[in-house]
């Protein structure tokens, strides 16, 4: 048994003890107690948050080193192959059930709750009439003198362009993937580079899409429920279009390297799911944000 570099049988292998799940609660640690800190007004507390960052990139680069080193070397079999493959569709499965959540609060508000309010029924229609006189029950919702005046995003234009472009980023990956599996390492890689650069494009898109929204449109956070619906979908999303060409972007060098073969490339997989996965979202959230 060699406890340093992992043990092996038939089945299964089994990782050498490591320090990063303790380097990854020391980072979580000061993440809390820097933000904590920041928000109650303490000096130290944006330097602990940015000491938090920097251990957690520390241990991202480490533990995904060894995983990475551990793959190439041939330590994962079958089994392990296909612990990898469940544990990623759970992850996905759970980003699944976190943007559903979204997707609720959004159909709940504007098929529920603002006809209901805007409709009283029976003997509810004068309580309606007396609790919200000057309710309007209409999409977006802006009601009342103190809501800021603003515009709803409009379908063309960025979000549409954004949607091209995603739609193009899953067209490439595809074919990238289809470079590796007939061991084709130019299309790989330039498949791959593409994807990424879509990616990168699509993001400053929504950048400047922000930046007009907020600074132009008068669309904030505070805009009502269509505001906070828009940037809490629109921005959950972006921040997972972000983590997707990270991903990508490591699956690249990797690439480059000359990591995976026809038959073993999970890694490559995996990230593949996750971008299809964003570009699904992004078409849901293109219809019933932009569209509808």
């Amino acid at each position: 048994m060699n406890v340093e570099n992992g043990v092996h049988d038939a089945h299964y292998f089994v990782p050498a003890p490591s320090k990063w799940p303790l380097v990854g609660s020391i980072s979580l640690f000061c993440l809390a107690l820097g933000a904590a800190f920041w928000m109650n007004s303490v000096a130290a507390g944006p330097y602990i948050l940015a000491l938090g960052f920097a251990i957690l990139l520390w241990m991202l680069f480490g533990w995904f080193g060894d995983v990475i080193r551990e793959s190439v070397h041939g330590d994962y079999g079958k089994q392990v192959d296909y612990s990898f493959r469940w544990g990623m569709s759970w992850f996905i499965f759970s980003e699944v059930m976190f943007f559903s959540a979204f997707f609720g609060a959004l159909f709940y508000m504007r098929v529920i709750s603002v006809p209901e309010l805007g409709f009283g029924i029976g003997h509810l229609a004068e309580t309606h009439s007396l609790l919200w006189p000057m309710f309007n029950e209409a999409w977006p919702l802006a009601s009342g003198p103190k809501v800021e005046a603003y515009k709803a995003m409009g379908a063309w234009g960025i979000p549409a362009i954004n949607t091209a472009l995603l739609l193009t980023s899953g067209a490439t990956l595809t074919w990238a993937h289809w470079g590796l599996i007939e061991n084709k390492r130019g299309q790989l890689k330039l498949g791959l580079a593409l994807t990424v650069l879509l990616g990168v494009i699509f993001l400053f898109f929504q950048a400047y899409e922000y930046h007009h929204a907020w600074g132009e449109m008068g669309l904030k956070l505070s805009s009502g429920a269509y505001g906070a619906t828009f940037y809490m979908l629109t921005g959950f999303h972006g921040m997972h279009v972000l983590v997707g060409a990270i991903m990508l972007t490591t699956m690249l060098v990797r690439v480059l390297r000359g990591h995976f073969d026809q038959h073993h490339h999970f890694g490559f997989e995996a990230a593949a799911w996750y971008w299809h996965f964003v570009d699904v979202v992004w078409l849901i959230l293109f219809v019933f944000v932009y569209c509808v």
